[in-house]
């Protein structure tokens, strides 16, 4: 009687098992393609914080407008207010090296060199000591080195 209670233990159990793996398959499916839209939406989280964050950097007066147009505006401002080769004509008008031209800025040569090239543009901080050297004269700018 033990090796038929046995037996038919074991073809209850592999019945079983036969009747939950129908019903998890169709669940693995499910659970699959629920984590891929999860994922989805995370994405789109992540994306609009971003974006709230970057409107509430602007201005009042700018927020109307989407936040991927506000970045080109503010780059192409700040080149329009930069201008390489002035910055190359005032170094030669003082008769000074790039060296002692990123002495006055507080820069590297490197980022004179960069900047008189057109190669890059200065950030706001480095804006406005270029526009304080700009009207400097040669003798304040002579002075400034020693």
């Amino acid at each position: 009687m033990t090796a038929f209670s046995n037996a038919f233990r074991s073809e209850v159990a592999r019945m079983a098992r036969k009747e939950i793996k129908g019903e998890f398959g169709s669940l693995r499916k499910t659970v699959t393609l629920q984590r891929g839209e999860i994922a989805a939406l995370k994405r789109d989280v992540k994306l609009l914080a971003a974006q709230l964050k970057a409107l509430q950097k602007v201005s009042p007066h700018q927020a109307d407008a989407p936040a991927a147009t506000q970045a080109p505006a503010r780059s192409s401002k700040r080149s329009a207010e930069f201008d390489g080769q002035a910055l190359l004509a005032k170094r030669q008008q003082l008769g000074i090296t790039q060296q002692a031209m990123a002495s006055l800025l507080q820069a590297s040569t490197l980022s004179v060199y960069k900047w008189e090239s057109g190669k890059a543009t200065p950030r706001a901080a480095q804006l406005e000591r270029i526009q304080a050297l700009l009207k400097m004269g040669k003798r304040a700018a002579l002075a400034a080195l020693q």
